[in-house]
């Protein structure tokens, strides 16, 4: 089975696809290599033949493993970053927020596709791209619940960034494990599970105006 899509040849000979159209067939069958095997392990010639595709065509849009590998968390860095601004901007009710940014990290690990791996598992942490690209995740997420924890609370930059690190470290942690242990918990209550317990900690700070 291949990542060809639309199929990457017709009557023998290779289709010629607009090139952001071969930038994205090439990039999901890097994935399901990444995902399958590793960077490490995989090997340009497994991405090549994923795609259906010859090696100097995986090559001229990829020069090497790594710009595949650093495109795919680039890719899926920004996914789960939007969907946290998403959970902030998307209503006014804080509750709906706190519950909406736990289920953007339980619906990134439960994907069919398995990028969470890319990002929450790689086997590159300490290559410095790589860590800074994993980094700027964690960071990108806190920084949309520090900047509302702000708005609504009043409380100083030091103490939102805080409380922010721990809604976002209790969703990606409780995420994964849920994840790891076998789904056991069906996903919609462990995502109130994990959301109430965020909530009952970041509610009891009153929203400006509010006494305390």
């Amino acid at each position: 089975m291949t990542a060809a899509g639309n199929g990457a040849q017709t009557a023998g000979r290779p289709t010629r696809l607009p090139r952001s159209a071969r930038r994205k067939q090439l990039l999901a069958a890097a994935q399901e290599v990444f995902v399958a095997q590793g960077y490490h392990a995989a090997a340009m010639d497994d991405i090549a033949e994923r795609a259906g595709v010859s090696k100097p065509v995986l090559y001229q849009h990829f020069p090497g493993k790594m710009d595949l590998y650093l495109a795919l968390l680039d890719t899926h860095c920004d996914a789960i970053v939007a969907k946290v601004q998403d959970a902030m901007r998307g209503t006014i009710d804080n509750k709906e927020r706190v519950g909406a940014s736990v289920r953007a990290y339980f619906d990134f690990v439960d994907h069919e596709s398995e990028a969470f791996r890319l990002v929450f598992e790689s086997d590159l942490r300490n290559d410095p791209a790589v860590r800074q690209r994993v980094e700027r995740v964690e960071q990108g997420c806190i920084a949309a619940i520090t900047d509302t924890i702000i708005s609504d609370t009043g409380v100083s930059r030091a103490h939102a960034e805080l409380l922010a690190s721990g809604l976002v470290g209790a969703a990606e942690t409780a995420a994964q494990f849920w994840l790891a242990g076998g789904r056991q918990v069906p996903k919609a209550e462990a995502e109130a599970l994990v959301a109430a317990l965020s909530w009952r900690g970041i509610a009891s700070f009153p929203l400006q105006g509010e006494s305390a």
